[in-house]
This record gives C-alpha cells, sequence and structure tokens, in this order.
C-alpha cells in the first residue's frame, strides 16, 4: 500500500482546477473506475447470489429454513458496516483524493472474498464457520461503504456536464455487469458439476475467481486522474449549516431508501422467491434471470442520456411511480416456469433503471463538493443498510410464513415516500457542479 500511495501522490491533485487534463485522459479514467466498480459489485453480490449454498456448508442444516435465514441475516449485517465505511472513507477522500480512498477499498473487497472462499465448512469446524463469515461480510461492507461513495462522487466529477448522466450510467452497468457475472458464475456451475458438488465445495470457485480480479482493477486504478482535494477545491468555501446538512441528507436517505430497495427487490429477491418458494429449477432461474439483467444493462446507457436531456429528476419519478403500480402485478405472475421470472424481472430492471442509470449524477448534483463524499458515504449507506441489505431477509421471512405479501406493499409505501421527496427537489442537471451551493 506504501508504493500504491507513492504513485498516487504524483498525480494531478485536483481535476476541477486542472483544465487541461484531456478527454481521453478522463475517459481513461473512467473506464479504470468503471471496471473496479464491475469487480467490487461481483464480490459483493456474490454472497447473495450464493446464499443457497453458503447456508448448506457454513450454518447448522438440519433446519434449511433457519440456515437460510441466517445466512441472509449476515447478508444484512453486512450493510451495517457500510455505514461505518461512508463515515470513514468519506472525509478521508477529501483529504487524500478520491482515488487513494478507490485502491483501498478494492483491496480490503480482495481480503474479504478470499476469506469467504476459504473457510472450513460448518461440519468441520462448527459455529466459528458462521463466525468468520460473518467478519468477512463485515469486511466487504466497510469497503463497499467508502467504494460507492468515492465512486459516485468521482464519475460525476470528471464527466462533462451536459453528459453526466451518460457517463453516471457507467456506474450501474458496472454494478449490472458485476451482478450478472455473478449470476452467470452459478449458472455455469450448475452447468459444469453436479448439483452435489456446487453444494459440498464448487460454489468457492467464485469467491476465488472475484479476489484474484479485484488486483487487476488494482492495476488500472494506479493511473487515474484525481478528482478533488479538499484543499484545491473551487467551493471549499461553502459552509451548510448543521440543519442544512441534516435536511438535506434526510432527504437523500428517503431518495435512497427507494431506491435500494427496488434495486434489490428486482435483482436479489426475485430470484431467491423463484426457486425457494415457487420450486423453480435453480439452473433455469439462473439462466432467466440472466437473460433479464442483460436487458436491463443494454438499456441502462440510454436511459442516462436521456435523463440529460429531460432531467434527472423525471426520470427518478417514472421509476418510484411505476414499481409502485406494477409490484403485485408482476409478483403474481411468478411461477415455476422460468419465462414468468424473466418477464417480471425485465420489467421491473427496466423501471428501476430510469433511476439507476443516472443516480450518481443525481445524488452528486444535490451536493457541494465539499460535501459530497461525506454525505454520500453516511446517507446513502445508512439508508442501504436498512432498507437494501434487510430486503431479502425481510422478503424470505414473510413468504416463509405466508405473509409475502405485506413486503409488497412495504415496497410500495416507501416508493410513494421517496417520490414525494424527489417532487419537491430542485432539478440540478447539467449544472457545474461547483456551482452547486
Amino acid at each position: 500500500m506504501d508504493n500504491i500511495s507513492t504513485t498516487i501522490t504524483t498525480q494531478p491533485t485536483n481535476l476541477l482546477a486542472e483544465p487541461e487534463i484531456s478527454e481521453a485522459t478522463k475517459k481513461r479514467s473512467l473506464i479504470a473506475s468503471t471496471v473496479g466498480n464491475l469487480l467490487e459489485w461481483y464480490d459483493w453480490t456474490i454472497y447473495a447470489v450464493a446464499s443457497v449454498y453458503i447456508a448448506a456448508a457454513l450454518f447448522d442444516k438440519t433446519d434449511p429454513t433457519s440456515a437460510l435465514l441466517n445466512t441472509l441475516a449476515v447478508f444484512a449485517v453486512g450493510f451495517i458496516s457500510r455505514p461505518l465505511g461512508g463515515f470513514i472513507f468519506g472525509p478521508l477522500a477529501n483529504k487524500f483524493g478520491r482515488k487513494n480512498i478507490m485502491l483501498t477499498t478494492m483491496v480490503l473487497m480482495a481480503i474479504a472474498s478470499f476469506m469467504i472462499a476459504l473457510i472450513p465448512s460448518f461440519s468441520s469446524i462448527g459455529y466459528w464457520a458462521s463466525l468468520l463469515l460473518l467478519i468477512a461480510r463485515l469486511i466487504q461492507g466497510f469497503a463497499h461503504g467508502g467504494e460507492m461513495a468515492t465512486s459516485f462522487a468521482y464519475i460525476a466529477e470528471i464527466a462533462p456536464n451536459k453528459r453526466r448522466g451518460l457517463w453516471a450510467s457507467s456506474s450501474y452497468v458496472a454494478n449490472g455487469t458485476g451482478t450478472l457475472l455473478a449470476t452467470l458464475s452459478f449458472a455455469a456451475l450448475n452447468i459444469f458439476f453436479t448439483s452435489e458438488e456446487v453444494y459440498e465445495w464448487a460454489w468457492r470457485i467464485p469467491f476465488i475467481a472475484g479476489g484474484m480480479l479485484a488486483f487487476f482493477a488494482i492495476y488500472l486504478r494506479r493511473n487515474m486522474v484525481e478528482s478533488h482535494v479538499e484543499s484545491e477545491a473551487k467551493n471549499d468555501d461553502v459552509n451548510w449549516s448543521t440543519g442544512k446538512f441534516l435536511r438535506t441528507g434526510f432527504r437523500l436517505f428517503l431518495y435512497e431508501a427507494g431506491s435500494t430497495i427496488t434495486f434489490y427487490t428486482w435483482v436479489v429477491c426475485v430470484s431467491i422467491y423463484a426457486i425457494t418458494y415457487q420450486g423453480m429449477d435453480p439452473k433455469s432461474a439462473f439462466i432467466a434471470s440472466c437473460c433479464a439483467q442483460v436487458i436491463y444493462i443494454i438499456c441502462l446507457p440510454f436511459q442516462g442520456l436521456l435523463s440529460d436531456y429531460i432531467g434527472r429528476k423525471k426520470t427518478t419519478l417514472i421509476t418510484y411511480a411505476g414499481c409502485a403500480l406494477v409490484m403485485f402485478p408482476l409478483w403474481n405472475i411468478i411461477s415455476n416456469e422460468p419465462w414468468t421470472l424473466f418477464v417480471a424481472q425485465t420489467i421491473g430492471l427496466i423501471l428501476i433503471g430510469f433511476l439507476m442509470s443516472c443516480k450518481a449524477a443525481t445524488m452528486s448534483e444535490q451536493i457541494p463538493t465539499k460535501y459530497r463524499t461525506k454525505m454520500l458515504g453516511f446517507f446513502m449507506s445508512l439508508a442501504i443498510a436498512l432498507f437494501g441489505g434487510t430486503a431479502s431477509y425481510i422478503n424470505t421471512w414473510l413468504y416463509s410464513t405466508d405473509r409475502g405479501w405485506i413486503f409488497s406493499a412495504y415496497l410500495i409505501i416507501i416508493c410513494i415516500v421517496a417520490f414525494l421527496v424527489v417532487v419537491r427537489w430542485k432539478d440540478n442537471t447539467g449544472i457545474p457542479l461547483d456551482q452547486i451551493k
């Protein structure tokens, strides 16, 4: 890490104060950031996709439902450390630069992935396996909280003002591609290995791959330009009162609550529901989910570009209104037939794409540069922990007690609240970020 830090500090310290940096250099930095995001989202999401197998390997499998709920509880606990990571890394990203933090978080994600891959089974070491899994997940959450907030700010800060939505879409193209690769990896495991082999040991392979690929992302990121260092920012003289800071933070928290619960519902919960409660063949479910995610990823840049033309506020409202209206109808069409999962998930993902495609731009345009990573790191991570991290657990628990409709109602209420928040805020689409006061 000392060598990495030395390399980093030789780079330009403030992109906003370095207009001579070429568009090509910024695009290379965007690619490096995006590849890192992709691999980190792969490492983060692979746990959710592998939850059924982790439950069998690292928990007491005499009660399968309890083991799955415990696995999802650890998934949720990983989100608890995200606000801590955002709270710590947010200010550090101002002081030491966005690039330094994004390199550090990649190292932590690699360590956590290797940990999960190498944990002995429950039958070998008992509850120590569950404890080690919890520690690894807490490390992942800590790193992810810092990475997500910092990369959101970084992409928005290096993007051209009039194409900020398009550039911002790279964040969730990376997110979607990482999630897709996580899903594909288990589809491939179910093709090349028997079900018994996947449950016994093969589920560990994607975690090993994720840890190794993280170091490739570190290699790419070492030459990224810097976008902001606190002492040289143009709007460091902005001073918000505590009240304004908290009010804006609360609005961002509610915005993110709607964003994260719809995202995890249509990316993670829907597949678990189809396999566990509708009896869908896992291999067919993974393939159907992969196809839906490919369509989602293809649509994201176009939806991000659309936000540059009609405004981030309008595209965000499309997501919240659409998800509230279709939640019950789409969930109810899912059966044990793979095509039903494909149709429901495709529609759900396209709807959330109107928000996710430009999310990094939308949130960054609400916060001055001085506070951007601090606020994103804490308020966004806190909302993700409370609403995204618990989504799979709540959904699985409610369906296990034949009260699944409560989850759909819960999602709709949160979407309505988020809709009302966004209706009231100013649309800052396309304005220079250093003009946000």
